[in-house]
């Protein structure tokens, strides 16, 4: 009996020790990877499979030579995660609802588990499941997490995202063993992603918070041992300058999260952001940073022992399978996508002396991206199709910077990837329809006062100047708009009611359907009727979509990055280049936008 008590509390003990010692898991992790498979800017430099210290940061080869380094270091104690929007992004989302080729890949480079992101759904409920079928076909997929997705049994449209779901393929969360550990991980879609996923429709998404606690509590139940939240729905600065968003609500709210892996707004957080006592972690976009997380898991819970930031630069050994089949990949997308436009994906196009970005968080209206874009639009509308007063575009379909460097098509499509037509080609096609000078304004007047709160609203346009003070009243901003037509000639709009003279405006589909709600946005205040160039009213915004050749069947439509690439390839060459040379008048361009104080 003695003997036996002496046992029991030596077992105690040594379980006691082991509690305090703690469980090594190291979690690695990215977010809005948006199918950089090739790295981030300039790719014309990319070399994973040398060591010549190219410039390029990303690279789903490089990732998995690091992943695999890890993984060496720290035998069975290691999970790698991603936040969100994996697909969507580069010319390789072109194929994927034929292919389903990138899930997999991401298996193969060491990818555990993957959250769901808003983007993924670009194509539909029903395309997004077929990529993800398709995927399964060609090897095994990451753990594909949605835990606030809610479908609705009564229409057709995602019938078969509901099949992949049954199926196990798309989970709200999972428990996977590591080194001993049951590490229980679910995901959310947020607020805003989800107001940004217009094309997830009929699919709706529970609220964060709600969902949360009851996902932790079914977690909870099965006796996990840390808690991971893959949360698409991000941080951001409050006005203040502080940390605040989603993801932070998120922390204040739920307990018994041990971390929050956040994605969507693309935000670089240098270290953890600690949240009652949860950290939250973030590395930017497109692949070109992996966070290491090292925790020690005890029975009181998970300590966060250290933070790094691995660069996913040309110090990275590259998987060189990973590299072959993504090298395959890009011949089938010159073989379907780009042979027809006499394009290829390596094909330099142009070089860029300097950077040129559009900044969300920073100073939009000094864009010189948002500038060489509408310019682009315009010239290429005028060139190639039918022509056009005014060319526009708007921040938020701008989704990458140009760096330095040479530019080939890849870079150039992944300044403006977003978006599909009724071709093979992505991207948004380019739109026509035709406004009187009033109604011009009352677009203007929509987009300056919706891009205070919403960013992504902040619109350049090509061949039209608009003096406004922000401090005006309701929809009377705007003081003085100038068109340019296109021998230069300068003249003020006139915006009287009675003035009938309609303007020609170019923009992508997705926007000019904008134009078309206007009157449903101002609650009734501004009507704007789109016209043809007859002054016919347009009830159906399909039929604004700019044919660039009526000549053969069917509608031929125009891509808005295609009008960069044509843009640039008739720029003059540089002294010391063949290529076509942006001009320095881009690296400060005049604004189309220019604030001014009340007359």
């Amino acid at each position: 009996m003695k003997r036996t008590v002496i046992l029991t509390l030596l077992l105690v003990s040594a379980v006691m020790a082991y509690a305090q010692q703690g469980t090594k898991l190291t979690i690695l992790h990215t977010n809005d990877f948006h199918s950089h498979l090739q790295g981030f800017a300039p790719e014309s430099a990319y070399t994973p499979g040398v060591a010549d210290n190219d410039p390029t940061l990303g690279g789903l080869a490089r990732i998995a030579g690091i992943i695999a380094s890890v993984r060496e270091e720290n035998p069975g104690s290691t999970l790698v995660v991603d936040g969100g929007d994996a697909l969507m992004g580069t010319l390789f989302q072109a194929l994927e609802p034929g292919t389903g080729f990138q899930l997999p890949m991401m298996k193969k480079a060491g990818y555990d588990v993957i959250a769901v992101g808003n983007h993924d759904f670009d194509f539909g409920p029903e395309a997004y499941a077929g990529i993800i079928r398709k995927g399964k076909e060609r090897g095994e997929l990451p753990v594909m997490l949605l835990g606030n997705g809610i479908t609705d049994p009564d229409d057709p449209a995602d019938d078969a995202f509901e099949e992949v779901m049954r199926d196990g393929l798309v989970r709200p969360w999972v428990i996977n063993e590591v080194n001993g550990i049951r590490v229980g991980l679910f995901s959310l879609l947020g607020e805003d992603a989800d107001e940004s996923a217009p094309y997830a429709v009929p699919i709706i998404f529970e609220k964060n918070v709600k969902a949360a606690k009851r996902l932790v509590k079914e977690l909870k139940n099965q006796d996990c041992d840390v808690i991971i939240c893959l949360s698409h729905s991000g941080v951001s600065r409050d006005k203040k300058g502080n940390w605040a968003g989603e993801d932070a609500l998120l922390a204040r709210k739920v307990k018994g999260i041990d971390v929050i892996i956040s994605g969507h707004t693309h935000i670089y957080l240098e270290e953890p952001l600690i949240v009652n006592g949860v950290p939250i972690v973030s590395v930017g976009t497109a692949g070109t940073h992996v966070g290491k997380m090292d925790l020690t898991v005890t029975g009181a819970g998970a300590n966060l022992e250290g933070y790094t930031i691995i660069p996913v630069n040309d110090a990275a050994d590259a998987v060189a399978s990973v590299q072959e089949e993504i090298e395959k990949q890009k011949l089938e997308i010159d073989k379907s996508v780009l042979a027809p436009l006499r394009l290829s994906y390596d094909m330099p196009v142009a070089v860029a002396p300097f950077r040129m970005e559009t900044d969300e968080h920073g100073d939009l209206a000094a864009s010189n991206l948002g500038a060489l874009i509408a310019d682009a639009i315009h010239y290429y509308v005028n060139d190639f199709g039918p022509g056009t007063d005014i060319a526009m575009v708007a921040a938020g379909v701008i989704r990458d910077p140009i760096l330095p460097g040479t530019q080939s098509v890849a870079d150039i499509f992944r300044v403006m990837s977003l978006g599909s037509g009724n071709s093979i080609v992505p991207g948004y096609p380019l739109s026509r329809l035709w406004v009187t000078g009033r109604e011009l304004k009352n677009i203007a007047e929509i987009l300056i006062m919706s891009s205070a709160s919403t960013p992504a609203h902040f619109c350049y346009y090509s061949h039209l100047r608009i003096e406004y003070d922000p401090k005006g009243g309701l929809l009377n901003k705007i003081r003085k708009m100038e068109f340019t037509d296109r021998d230069g000639n300068v003249a003020e709009v006139n915006t009287s009611k009675d003035d009938k003279r309609l303007y020609s405006i170019v923009a992508n589909s997705y926007m000019l359907d904008f134009v078309g709600i206007i009157k449903k946005m101002s609650l009734g205040l501004i009507n704007v009727v789109p016209k043809d160039g007859e002054g016919i009213p347009v009830t159906d915004m399909d039929l604004t979509v700019i044919d660039f050749d009526p000549e053969a069947p069917g509608i031929q439509q125009g891509q808005e990055w295609l009008s960069l690439v044509r843009y640039l390839q008739q720029l003059p060459p540089g002294k010391d280049h063949e290529l076509p040379v942006i001009p320095e008048d881009y690296r400060v361009p005049e604004r189309s936008l220019v604030v001014t104080d009340r007359k």
